[in-house]
């Protein structure tokens, strides 16, 4: 039996915002187990305090699944701040994990804080996370910022206003995770090795993203020696823009994993 599939999701997120990639991801690759836990903070757990580091956000992650009778080995498909609770979990326990797909991530200290975030996101993002604006607001701007298809997506924007009406940040909450993924400093090395002269880590990105760099990924791989498959129109939301390329990638690296 394959291990079963984690999915992480990034800054303020939840496993709602997954949308219908859930369902497909399951459909595509006949008999796998996904689940998506929230971490604290977000969706289900908004009302517990979120760590103020990735470590703490991945010892959280870890608890939860175990109480939900969950045990590694794992895979995890995770993008941005996600992306990087899956890095911190394969350094600290690479045994848990079987392999990682990392989606539009950027990571100290392979690139500079203007790639990580680009410099004309800083306003948006900050309006997002504070007190103020207006729940559609809100998602709509974070619809634009991460979607580059946002007139086929508009439709997404309601839902994402419910999940907020119904599971809200706190804007304490949202700048302790923006603090956690700002001063995150990962492993010089792939924290997974390859097993047989195959990686265990795969990182997808979007050239067009106009939230994080894809220089960011493309450094990561660099560094790390891991493949990077890159998308020719998505936006930061790859999964949402989309879904069948995320799916293929995965579904033709897993293949070659358990090969």
């Amino acid at each position: 039996m394959h291990p079963p599939w984690i999915l992480l999701r990034g800054l303020t997120r939840e496993a709602a915002h997954w949308g219908d990639f859930v369902s497909a991801f399951e459909n595509a690759l006949l008999g796998a187990r996904v689940v998506a836990p929230d971490l604290p903070g977000n969706g289900l757990l908004h009302r517990a305090v979120s760590p103020a580091t990735v470590r703490g956000m991945v010892e959280a992650c870890r608890a939860q699944l175990a109480a939900h009778g969950l045990r590694p080995p794992f895979r995890v498909l995770a993008m941005s701040l996600g992306a990087m609770v899956a890095t911190e979990w394969a350094r600290v326990a690479p045994g848990e994990l079987a392999g990682c797909v990392l989606i539009n991530t950027s990571l100290r200290p392979f690139s500079p804080f203007y790639q990580r975030l680009r410099p004309a996101s800083y306003l948006p993002v900050l309006r997002c996370v504070l007190p103020g604006a207006s729940p559609e607001a809100i998602e709509q701007t974070v619809l634009r910022m991460t979607s580059n298809c946002a007139a086929a997506q508009a439709s997404v924007v309601q839902d994402w206003v419910a999940v907020r009406g119904q599971r809200p940040v706190s804007a304490p909450n949202a700048l302790r995770q923006l603090l956690a993924a700002a001063r995150y400093r990962a492993p010089v090395a792939a924290p997974l090795p390859a097993v047989s002269g195959v990686s265990r880590i795969l990182l997808l990105a979007s050239q067009n993203d106009r939230l994080v760099s894809s220089q960011c990924s493309q450094a990561i791989a660099q560094a790390w020696g891991v493949p990077l498959r890159l998308h020719p129109f998505a936006g930061h939301d790859l999964p949402l823009d989309d879904a069948p390329w995320v799916i293929r990638q995965v579904r033709s690296w897993a293949e070659g994993v358990a090969a």
